[in-house]
């Protein structure tokens, strides 16, 4: 028998350290090769780690939210003879997909249940033990489809405490992997942005009105057209009289980086939290090619699919609470960006149109800019101009 130590490898993009987030085993396991052993968190993205080896756990470095430098041990193994001594600090191919973070502790390290982390924590709330839970996958993990099925075949009593009952105690969250990645950005972007915030109505009446038309011609199968795809065709069109707005911030080098293209953060909100999917080239897609990368997407963020790449390289972000987008918000800059467009729900209003009340379907949009590189002035006027660009819709297919 051997001692084989596997260290820390370089996950790439310059990073010196990784944030534990969930191990996988623990000491006095036996696992076997190219099993998943950890959930470690980059700045980047969150990246499972296989064993390099089969053999029984030794000793682990580091519990979840501890940081373990690139180079570090990170675990070592007891090996039948011949393996290496010690692994190469490259990063192994199955751990380069990006993954969720855990969101809680609330599972004991160290169990045999295989499950997601959404699933996990999905669990969690309703109240059940996913080692009583089948899972159909390979190796028996457990599905989001196998909790469901779990979940409506569980009384309501399991699920729910009664109406009557007295709810006493609290619940400790570490803030670690996603969550811990979104926290620190932004604070970072409150701290170190001085946001400046617009708010502007917009009559979307005539664009609802060429919505449903178009949405009633789609073929079977392809995605809705909601008001996003209009406004980001719209705002393609406006960044070219406004490319201030169309840049990242450069603090090292000092510089502001105007962009040609238009590369569409899509602000999607997953159960392991805010993600930012980047639709790239949006100022070169059709509105049914906006519509159906937005879907692809926003369930690649959801299901825990997207890239590192498809998380980064965005120019400008929009984001939308849907059903949920109240009357006005004030979203946070999305840095090294410096201007983002939030859009509220839209709803029928009575209003004065040409001297006499009206009905109109109106929709604000609440907008964030950096007011060291954009001043308040062009601000508003890029807003403007996005605004008469969708209350009249047929200028969103115009070239200027």
């Amino acid at each position: 028998m051997s001692r084989y130590v596997f260290k820390l490898p370089d996950l790439g993009e310059g990073t010196v350290s990784a944030e534990v987030v969930e191990w996988k085993v623990k000491v006095g396991d036996v696992v076997t090769e190219d099993q998943i052993i950890a959930e470690l968190m980059t700045d980047k993205a969150a990246v499972e780690i296989p064993a390099p080896v089969s053999g029984r756990v030794l000793s682990i470095t580091g519990q979840p939210g501890d940081m373990v430098a690139v180079g570090a041990e990170l675990i070592a193994f007891e090996t039948a003879g011949g393996a290496s001594a010690t692994a190469p600090a490259v990063v192994p191919a199955q751990a380069a997909r990006a993954v969720p973070a855990a969101a809680s502790t609330a599972v004991t390290l160290g169990t045999r249940v295989m499950a997601s982390p959404a699933t996990r924590r999905k669990a969690h709330v309703a109240g059940i033990d996913l080692a009583t839970v089948s899972g159909s996958g390979p190796g028996g993990r457990i599905s989001a489809q196998d909790l469901e099925s779990m979940i409506n075949g569980s009384s309501d009593t399991v699920i729910r405490p009664a109406l009557s009952s007295a709810r006493e105690g609290t619940e400790e969250i570490k803030i670690i992997g996603l969550r811990r990645v979104i926290a620190q950005r932004m604070s970072e972007a409150k701290r170190n942005i001085p946001h400046f915030a617009y708010v502007e109505e917009v009559d979307v009446t005539e664009l609802e009105a060429l919505r449903q038309y178009l949405n009633s011609r789609l073929a079977k199968g392809a995605p809705s057209l909601t008001y996003l795809p209009f406004l980001i065709a719209a705002l393609t069109r406006v960044l070219v009289q406004f490319p201030q707005c169309n840049a990242l911030h450069d603090a090292e080098r000092n510089l502001i980086i105007r962009h040609r293209a238009v590369h569409v953060g899509i602000a999607t909100q997953t159960p392991d939290g805010l993600k930012v999917p980047v639709l790239r080239n949006a100022e070169a897609r059709s509105l049914p090619e906006l519509a159906l990368e937005m879907r692809r997407l926003a369930e690649a963020a959801r299901n825990n699919k997207a890239t590192r790449e498809e998380l980064t390289g965005s120019t400008i972000t929009v984001t939308s609470l849907g059903k949920l987008g109240g009357i006005a918000s004030t979203p946070v800059i999305n840095a090294p960006e410096v201007a983002i467009i939030g859009v509220n729900k839209a709803v029928e209003r009575p209003v004065v149109v040409n001297g006499a009340i009206a009905i109109r379907r109106i929709m604000n949009l609440s907008s964030s800019f950096d007011h060291r590189f954009v001043d308040g002035f062009d601000a508003a006027a890029m807003i403007q101009a996005l605004k008469e660009r969708l209350e009249h819709p047929a200028t969103i297919f115009i070239q200027d």
